[in-house]
């Protein structure tokens, strides 16, 4: 069965009651989008990166997400996210700094702001598995 985006319903992912996840895979989609709006010269050098990095934030959420069961894995590839939204947000900057984002100007701006906010939700997660995840604490829901 599909919903209206095509996805499958029934096919719920773990990591997609994360809302840093959701996040993240949604700023992953407008960069990419706002890339391939980019001049021709930047589609492969600047606007790859961004795309590259930007996907790479969901990445390794879904990644971590999977070996949950161990903590420092778990924190590992979280900390790699955070990495890759701090990446993001460089390569936005340089497209802002250079010129080369100016038809899609305010929308750069707009992600720069909240891969910020991603930034500090990812920190603050990141701060509540360290503190309180419990591997061996597993619900129903976990799978």
């Amino acid at each position: 069965m599909r919903d209206e985006g095509g996805t499958n319903r029934c096919d719920t992912r773990p990591q997609e009651k994360l809302e840093v996840y959701r996040i993240a895979h949604a700023l992953g989609l407008r960069v990419h989008a706002l890339s391939l709006m980019l001049p021709k010269h930047e589609l492969y050098e600047e606007g790859s990166q961004a795309r590259q990095s930007s996907k790479s934030v969901s990445s390794q959420i879904v990644e971590g997400h999977a070996l949950r069961q161990y903590k420092a894995e778990y924190l590992h590839y979280l900390v790699r996210s955070y990495g890759s939204a701090e990446e993001t947000i460089e390569h936005l900057q340089y497209l802002l700094g250079t010129g080369s984002a100016s038809r899609v100007e305010e929308e750069c701006r707009v992600l720069v702001r909240e891969y910020a906010v991603l930034c500090r939700k990812l920190f603050n997660y990141m701060r509540s598995v360290e503190e309180e995840h419990d591997p061996k604490r597993r619900t129903a829901a976990d799978g």
